[in-house]
């Protein structure tokens, strides 16, 4: 890999560009925005984990082909990330997402070809991001596999590349029970955190937000045995054991968006419980209940 690009400054497209910058500094490194975030964080002081980095961000139409692109936008801004990444997508391009929910791997396969797709989930990282400073103590790990319209020599390129820049990562059989599996935990606590303000450590206590957390989680269950994928009550405690390994004063990235006072991404993660019950003809109380009180929370600060 010699050149990668990044289309995200947020904690995770943060935290990656930095791990490569400082592990493999002979890589070209350009993060790709629109033409005002360009021109604001370009050569940019970011402050992470007390050390001040430096970027080189680009507009989107001055993007060039990259051999490695990673997608860590938010789900709201992923309509125009679609289109940002256009000029970064050769014929040997890798594109990895590590966005939230089920679908953005499916929409970028779509629309630039399947066989570029490496599907990957990221966990295990306390990652906060607060104006330009990033913090964070557990860099975590991606859970990474191809499915079958992938190409494994690209599945072997990433891997070696992993190694160079010091990123954990685990090879994955199913990847899209994974993928599953982190929708089921985000759902839980993402949402979980946001409205009562709470942050990891505080929500794994027993209590009323706990027990909120483990019913939105067993409502993703549901739907996901109904769409053909075997999630089972084993899985929610696999994931409550990562979370026993975050910081516990950490906060999700709702949460965050919350402090922020930034659009969340409720309609990714309850939106989409909803949609699939509705589907099913299953009974989510739980999602439905965060995704009206979040709406509300949104309503004190968003001006639309």
């Amino acid at each position: 890999m010699k050149k990668v690009s990044i289309i995200g400054m947020g904690a995770l497209g943060l935290m990656y560009g930095t791990l490569i910058k400082k592990n493999a500094p002979e890589v070209e490194l350009t993060y790709v925005a629109d033409k005002n975030r360009a021109i604001k964080n370009n050569d940019t002081d970011f402050e992470v984990n007390g050390e001040v980095h430096r970027f080189c961000v680009i507009a989107a139409e001055k993007a060039k082909e990259a051999d490695l692109l990673i997608v860590a936008v938010k789900y709201t801004g992923f309509s125009d990330a679609l289109e940002y990444m256009k000029n970064c997508i050769g014929s040997h391009t890798i594109v990895i997402s590590v966005m939230n929910g089920i679908s953005s791997e499916r929409l970028i396969g779509e629309r630039y070809g399947f066989e570029h797709m490496i599907y990957s989930v990221a966990q295990g990282m306390d990652a906060m991001k607060f104006d330009n400073k990033l913090t964070y103590t557990q860099s975590g790990e991606l859970r990474i596999g191809i499915t079958k319209s992938g190409k494994p020599e690209n599945l072997d390129r990433l891997i070696k590349f992993f190694a160079r820049i010091q990123l954990s990562y685990t090879l994955e059989e199913d990847i899209l029970y994974r993928l599953w599996g982190k929708l089921m935990l985000n759902v839980g606590i993402n949402q979980t955190c946001m409205i009562y303000g709470q942050t990891y450590g505080q929500v794994l206590e027993k209590g009323e937000s706990n027990r909120i957390f483990y019913a939105a989680c067993r409502e993703v269950l549901a739907v996901a045995i109904a769409e053909g994928i075997n999630l089972t009550e084993g899985d929610i405690e696999e994931y409550v054991k990562i979370l026993g390994t975050l910081s516990y004063d950490g906060m999700p990235s709702m949460a965050q968006d919350r402090v922020n006072k930034k659009p969340s991404e409720v309609d990714l993660f309850a939106g989409t419980v909803i949609e699939l019950g509705k589907k099913h003809d299953i009974s989510v109380p739980t999602n439905e209940f965060l995704y009206e009180r979040i709406k509300e929370i949104e309503k004190e600060y968003i001006v639309r």
